[in-house]
């Protein structure tokens, strides 16, 4: 029996044994991403760009899109959300679509706290690029192939349910969320090849500083934070801090698991990342660049990543003063909002 030995297959085979959800380094700024619960979250409805290459130096970089938007309408005292995401893989274009549906529910603890319970519902689709691959009859005889196991591949359409939950007030924020709590299956292969739900647990602050040097006027922060993720077998720390001079923000963070070894190297080590961005009242841009430190070393390139972040305060329904005086609004970036 014929088998392909194009070494894209062998990824596919590991995909399929044990997939891993694409992962972005500015989790503050794909807040829908990280936590459903974050659906809303913010002063005014706003609109989030995010684009990741990793491993640049690869011939194949992984790379990543998403554009997301939410808004809180004070009248349901709920937020309300929606997301497009793509990843592509691999040199035969393994590619996976989710266009994903949000809600948050606003309960009220305190004057000071909320409490945000989120649900996501998203529908998927997974493809491939049959013409970028290559099978073992095309090598020795040179010519179409007759495998039969191009017969078995195919496009894969799924659902997905995903859930989470935020306390919060505005200057502390900790939560905890799962997606793919369905495990839904996506083989490409007709076989059985479920998702594994991925939970995270995050937390953070914003503590200011007094005495801004660059500006009396524009209130300076540290936010610290972290955020623990586990998908299967795999998981990872992002733990870090953004220091703000506003309009300028710069950030350094590990990821890593420092305490746990692993088959390839002592401990578990994955990048150190440096951030910088920029607060331009209704914009906010972000660049983060991921230095890799692990086994695989830094001949990959790194990982390069840009957020933009539209903040659309003419569309605001929440009836200003209103929404104030019910809810409290993080600043998980440590960028503060201008009134």
């Amino acid at each position: 029996m014929k088998k392909p030995i194009f070494i894209f297959l062998i990824f596919l085979c590991a995909v399929q044994a044990s997939a891993q959800d694409p992962h972005f380094t500015q989790y503050y700024a794909s807040p829908l991403y990280l936590n459903p619960g974050l659906t809303g979250a913010s002063q005014h409805p706003r609109v989030m760009l995010n684009s990741r290459v990793q491993w640049t130096k690869l011939p194949q970089a992984f790379t990543t899109y998403a554009v997301s938007a939410d808004i809180y309408i004070d009248k349901y005292h709920s937020g309300f959300g929606l997301m497009a995401l793509t990843d592509k893989e691999g040199s035969a274009n393994l590619r996976n679509t989710t266009l994903t549906g949000f809600y948050a529910a606003k309960i009220r603890l305190s004057k000071k706290w909320i409490l945000s319970p989120g649900l996501a519902f998203g529908y998927g689709n997974r493809t491939i690029d049959y013409d970028k691959m290559i099978f073992g009859d095309q090598i020795l005889f040179n010519g179409p192939t007759s495998d039969d196991a191009i017969g078995t591949l195919g496009n894969r359409s799924y659902f997905d349910f995903s859930s989470g939950v935020v306390i919060y007030n505005k200057n502390f924020w900790a939560g905890f969320s799962g997606y793919h709590i369905n495990e839904p299956n996506h083989s490409l292969l007709g076989e059985i090849s479920k998702v594994p739900m991925r939970m995270s647990v995050h937390a953070g602050g914003r503590i200011p500083i007094s005495h801004n040097i660059l500006s009396s006027s524009k209130l300076s922060s540290i936010s610290p934070s972290f955020v623990y993720t586990r998908q299967g077998e795999f998981h990872q720390l992002d733990l870090g801090a953004n220091i703000v001079f506003d309009p300028v923000l710069v950030g350094l963070w590990y990821r890593g698991i420092p305490l746990i070894e692993t088959e390839y190297e002592k401990f578990s080590q994955d990048a150190i990342i440096f951030i910088v961005g920029l607060n331009l009242n209704y914009l906010e841009v972000n660049y983060s660049y991921d230095f890799t430190i692990s086994h695989i070393g830094p001949d990959t390139g790194g990982s390069h990543e840009i957020s933009i972040v539209f903040k659309l305060r003419n569309l605001d329904l929440s009836r200003g003063e209103k929404y104030d005086k019910f809810l409290p609004c993080p600043s998980d970036s440590g960028f503060e909002w201008r009134n």
